[in-house]
This record gives C-alpha cells, structure tokens and sequence, in this order.
C-alpha cells in the first residue's frame, strides 16, 4: 500500500514534516510518498495547494494525507476543500495550554524557526564554521571544541558535526584515526589535552565498506578486509583508551547526536 502525503506549512514546513515522519514512522506496512509544501502564507495560494492535492487524490485513487502547521483558520479552511484527511500537528496541545496559561495563543509564522534571537543564530552560524574548518583533522587545534568526534575514515564524523552545529550551535571538530595511530594504538599527542571531549565513532565493516565504494570504487580503501581490519583496531583503541563510543551503522544521527550530548553532559536546547 502507498499513500501520498502533503506537509503543509505556512513558515518552513519544517516542523510539520519533523513531526509528520515521526507519526508515520509508526505505520511500517505502508509506503509514503511525501511532498513538502512551505510558505502557503495566504488564501490564494492555499487554493491552489487544495487543487495539488486533489488532483494526486484523483491520480492515486486514494484520499491524501495533509499534515498542516498552518496556524490562520482561513487558510487551513481552504485546504480543507482538497478533501485530503487533515491533521493539524498543533490542535491537540493549544485548548489544553490555553487554558492551562489561562490566556490566549498569539499565532504568528516563523517564530519556530525564524532568526528571532540573533545571538543564538550567530552561534549556530559561528559553530558552523567550527565544523567545516575543522573537519576531518583539517585544523588540530582544538582548544575551542565543545566535542571532538575521533573514528575510522567516512565512519559519520562530519554529518554529525553539522547536525550538532546546526541544531545547538555546539563547536565540534573531528580526527580521523589514521593508520600510524591505529598502529600504534595510542592517541595522537595533540588529542590527549581534550580527552573529556573525545567521543568515538564506529561503524559496522561492510557498512563502510558499502560507504567507501560509492567514495572510491575498486579501491583498497573500500575493500572489505580493509575496513575490518580498520573498525578492530579502532575500536581497540577506543576501548583501551576508555573513551565512551558509539556505533552509527544503525542509528540515525539525531540519535548519535543526543547520545554524545548526553554522555558527555552538554545541556544545550535545540534551535
């Protein structure tokens, strides 16, 4: 069975299809085809968002699903009219809270993921930059970092860099371990200063090595021996280092991110 399903949102859509492939998630024995809609910001347009999916209605044969974070009644009023089964991601939390608060909601577009504190967006930019220049063992010096992610060759190090700068503003760094280090079985002395922001990555072989093909075909870098013998010895190290890891092979990176947070006890909410 396949289902199609609309985000729709009047900002970014952001949080309405965050939201929206949680909930689908639950639902394995169906497949979903999924568009994202942002910015229907007015009446006309939501008309004609309305149209869209009436025609994929007609098309599949089957009622659409519309996952809405549209927060003005009129224009939620006008996708109604595409028929699709409509699901307000907000409407469940707002009469409880309203009540609760014993005041009104004031709803306005973009304040969830708009640039309404300009030093939290800065940071973000600023942790950013962190990322990309030292990544990869680029830049060595890291009396900066909040978190240095140390594993195997294309082992999820860069990815969840970014995602931890882009969704705390946390300045992280990143060192592959390289042969010489696996040889040697120790830490690189420029690592040692920061132990307490060390967290290890790995990776299961024919996982990287399924990575390292599609990066460098037929090359030794991809073979699967190559890759054992790399994730052996730097777990190895790891391990005898007492450096706390985690396997990405089976996680997603919003999960290796809130792993690494927890473990190394950074408090910091999500922007």
């Amino acid at each position: 069975m396949t289902r199609t399903v609309f985000y729709v949102s009047d900002g970014t859509g952001i949080t309405a299809e965050t939201i929206g492939n949680t909930i689908l998630t639950q639902f394995g024995d169906v497949q979903f085809e999924t568009y994202r809609l942002p910015f229907v910001d007015s009446v006309e347009r939501a008309r004609e968002v309305a149209q869209q999916v009436r025609d994929q209605g007609g098309e599949d044969r089957t009622r659409p699903i519309l996952i809405s974070s549209i927060i003005d009644p009129a224009i939620n009023a006008a996708l109604a009219d595409s028929g699709a089964l409509m699901l307000d991601v907000f409407a469940p939390f707002m009469t409880p809270l309203e009540e609760e608060l014993g005041t009104s909601r004031s709803p306005r577009v973009g304040r969830a993921h708009g640039m309404i504190d300009y030093s939290r967006y800065e940071a973000r930019i600023d942790a950013t930059n962190y990322a990309l220049s030292h990544d990869d063992g680029i830049n060595i010096n890291y009396k900066d970092a909040e978190v240095i992610l140390v594993g195997v060759s294309r082992s999820g190090k860069t990815p969840t860099c970014l995602y931890l700068a882009l969704h705390f503003g946390i300045r992280a760094g990143n060192y592959p371990l390289t042969e010489e280090d696996l040889d040697k079985q120790e830490l690189p002395k420029h690592l040692v200063a920061f132990r307490e922001r060390l967290f290890g990555l790995t990776i299961d072989p024919q996982r990287l090595a399924q990575v390292r093909e599609t990066r460098r075909p037929g090359s030794r870098y991809a073979t699967l021996e190559q890759c054992r013998q790399e994730v052996a010895a730097a777990e190895k190290l790891i391990r005898a280092e007492r450096l706390p890891m985690v396997s990405t092979t089976h996680s997603s990176i919003e999960e290796i991110g809130s792993k690494i947070l927890k473990t190394l006890n950074i408090h910091r909410h999500m922007f």
